[in-house]
């Protein structure tokens, strides 16, 4: 039987048949910078925490506009109770740093024989934060906490996380229409894949499709990830080193997503070209089956881990696992997604974290039998004040993955 939506094109018509969709989306505005900054204080009193230091890299973007990538350097800022943002950086890189900025906040600079350190807590002080608890970034190096610890002992260190994923976990209505978009032209890329692939063609060919289609769409670095696997390859549920050709009769894995306004889509479609056999079918339909588990366990109210447990008991009714043993489910259930591409809230059993209005994670109960194929079915949910919502319409069936019958 041949798969519905697969084979019949080339990869010059897909692409000439793009039609760009970035520009149906704004980025966000300045003006959520501030409106961050204040969700972020009052969790800040609730955590009893005197100031937080945001590290170059995601969080110091999601606070302040400000993008930087972490290095040798301590670059960052700190947020204090005020709600007025102190940037730290080489006194060489101060320019670069206020053309950068979106959110203003006085930089402070050190020279390359400074120690950034002791600037650190010479800004606390001189803003009358003589002690407490300081939230680091949960990703700040070591080197930089080690530095701060051994050369004062007046304040604690404490994990930001409570801070930094407290506001990040619950996207608002202009994140969630970025994602929106960027879901939306990921999926169609999917069925576009589908249509190009033929006997002998290289995943590393499908790769590149991948990645232009995406910069055509108008997500301008192409995709953000990608990962094309046929075969037996498909069991490695990240890939392998040297992913096969494309045969007759083999399972097709494809996991891709671009980075669209700094917001990030993630989608896995998985099928068979050619013969499907029956094991084949009953693990396609237990990977479905297993996915709207996950979907109707997240309800607003419910713990993460809920969800994961509730496809693990679906999986086990049906003779998989139990727990991480296979054939079966050999990782947690999903991520959350926004800036990056893992992100809290984590779907796995010990998540205590209560569903709120707002969060956003992916939904991927993958399905690996050792030796022989794996199927992967992800998309993304997120919750609304009336329950889950689905960002992309989740695969029809094994024969018609892209519900092109309906």
């Amino acid at each position: 039987m041949t798969t519905l939506g697969v084979g019949g094109s080339t990869i010059e018509a897909e692409l000439e048949a793009i039609q760009p969709k970035a520009h149906l989306v704004k980025p966000i505005q300045k003006d959520a910078f501030p409106e961050r900054i204040n969700r972020a204080l009052k969790i800040m009193a609730t955590e009893n925490v005197s100031a937080v230091y945001l590290h170059a890299g995601t969080n110091l973007y999601y606070f302040t506009g400000t993008k930087w990538n972490s290095s040798e350097r301590m670059v960052g800022a700190l947020l204090l109770p005020d709600g007025s943002i102190h940037y730290i950086a080489p006194h060489f890189e101060e320019g670069t740093i206020l053309d950068f900025m979106e959110f203003e906040g006085p930089v402070h600079g050190w020279e390359e024989h400074e120690s950034p350190f002791e600037l650190f807590v010479s800004i606390l002080k001189e803003n009358g934060i003589s002690g407490g608890n300081i939230a680091m970034d949960e990703v700040t190096p070591f080197f930089i906490v080690d530095g701060i610890l051994n050369c004062q002992s007046d304040y604690k260190l404490v994990n930001a996380k409570p801070i930094t994923a407290g506001c990040r976990m619950i996207k608002s209505k202009e994140e969630i229409a970025i994602m929106q978009t960027a879901m939306d032209i990921t999926m169609d890329i999917h069925k576009a894949v589908a249509r190009i692939l033929k006997p002998g063609i290289a995943a590393q060919t499908v790769v590149d499709f991948i990645h232009e289609a995406h910069k055509r769409y108008g997500a301008p670095a192409g995709s953000y990830f990608c990962i094309v696997l046929f075969g037996v390859d498909t069991s490695f549920p990240h890939g392998v080193k040297n992913p096969k050709d494309l045969e007759e009769n083999d399972v097709v894995l494809i996991d891709t997503g671009c980075k669209l306004h700094d917001y990030i889509s993630d989608i896995t479609r998985t099928y068979i070209f050619g013969d499907i056999t029956d094991e084949q079918r009953r693990i396609w339909n237990l990977e479905r089956e297993a996915q709207f588990s996950a979907f109707s366990a997240s309800q607003l109210g419910n713990t993460c881990g809920s969800i994961d447990v509730a496809v693990r008991k679906t999986l086990e009714k049906n003779g998989l696992g139990p727990d991480y043993k296979l054939p079966g489910l050999p990782h947690r259930t999903g991520h959350g997604i926004g800036l990056d591409i893992h992100e809290w809230p984590y779907l796995v059993k010990t998540d205590q974290t209560v569903l709120e209005d707002g969060m956003c994670f992916s939904n991927e109960p993958m399905l690996v039998v050792p030796d022989a194929f794996g199927i992967r079915l992800e998309d993304h949910i997120y919750m609304t004040e009336n329950g889950p919502k689905w960002f992309t319409e989740p695969a029809h069936s094994i024969e018609d993955p892209f519900g092109l019958s309906k």
